[in-house]
């Protein structure tokens, strides 16, 4: 049996650009999670945190069963009132073939179909050529710049497009068939990886990559793409630029 003096932990995995660890492990820690191990490929090092879980989560799983059985029973102790109210309400004096026809209202007049609104296309994507700003977080060597975050906030929810290629990908959660995919800016370089850190999240490489024309048969780490995407948001704490998929094709 597990006692109150026993800790569970949980646990995390960060990837940093060599050379930026102790970056990455200062965010972390100052969010309470410990270093558990580091393991350092040719761009990044794979870096893994835990920290002790929160003690009242059980408690609130409790007070929400709670909750849900009394939601369940009020909506059941309802449907039963009615099914007893039906049979009242259906009851009644016969009407009359002659009564019916004279209560029947005349049918309305045929009205004209309104013409559907046409809708206007949506803004273009932002491009590093046509957006100096864009091109200027592509270029950055740090991809926890205070730029990125501000760009990501500006632009929130509009729609990005940039040659990139995949870095990194790695199953979501143990997950078999879903992947959190690590997006680079320009072509793939085992030497260099300028511009923010992209990464598709909790996505299957087949059904949510938008992929425009034939689906590939296989993509992986160093695949040339051309990428589409909306702007979801900046994790500063894994300095993560975390966009969307509108349409994805292999360059």
């Amino acid at each position: 049996m597990t006692t109150d003096t026993e800790v569970k932990y949980e646990e995390r995995t960060a990837r940093a650009m060599r050379g930026m660890e102790s970056r990455t492990i200062k965010k972390w820690q100052d969010d309470g999670w410990e270093v558990v191990s580091q393991t350092q490929g040719k761009l990044q090092t794979e870096i893994t945190f835990r920290r002790p879980k929160p003690k009242s989560r059980r408690l609130l799983w409790i007070i929400g069963g709670a909750a849900l059985a009394l939601i369940l029973g009020t909506v059941i102790t309802i449907g039963v009132i009615g099914e007893r109210n039906a049979p009242a309400e259906s009851t009644g004096a016969a009407t009359s073939p002659t009564q019916e026809a004279l209560e029947e209202e005349p049918a309305p007049e045929p009205t004209q179909a309104e013409p559907t609104p046409t809708t206007a296309p949506g803004p273009a994507a932002l491009t590093p050529e046509d957006s100096p700003e864009f091109a200027a977080i592509l270029a950055l060597g740090d991809y926890c710049s205070s730029d990125i975050a501000a760009f990501a906030a500006a632009h929130s929810g509009d729609t990005i497009a940039f040659p990139g290629y995949i870095g990194a990908i790695n199953p979501h959660n143990g997950a078999t068939t879903r992947y959190d995919i690590l997006i680079g800016a320009g072509d793939y370089s085992e030497t260099s990886a300028p511009g923010p850190a992209f990464q598709f999240r909790d996505v299957n490489t087949t059904n949510d990559m938008r992929w425009a024309g034939d689906v590939p048969d296989s993509v992986g780490v160093g695949t040339n793409l051309a990428v589409t995407a909306e702007v979801d948001g900046y994790e500063e704490s894994r300095c993560l630029f975390l966009i969307e998929p509108v349409s994805t094709a292999v360059r």
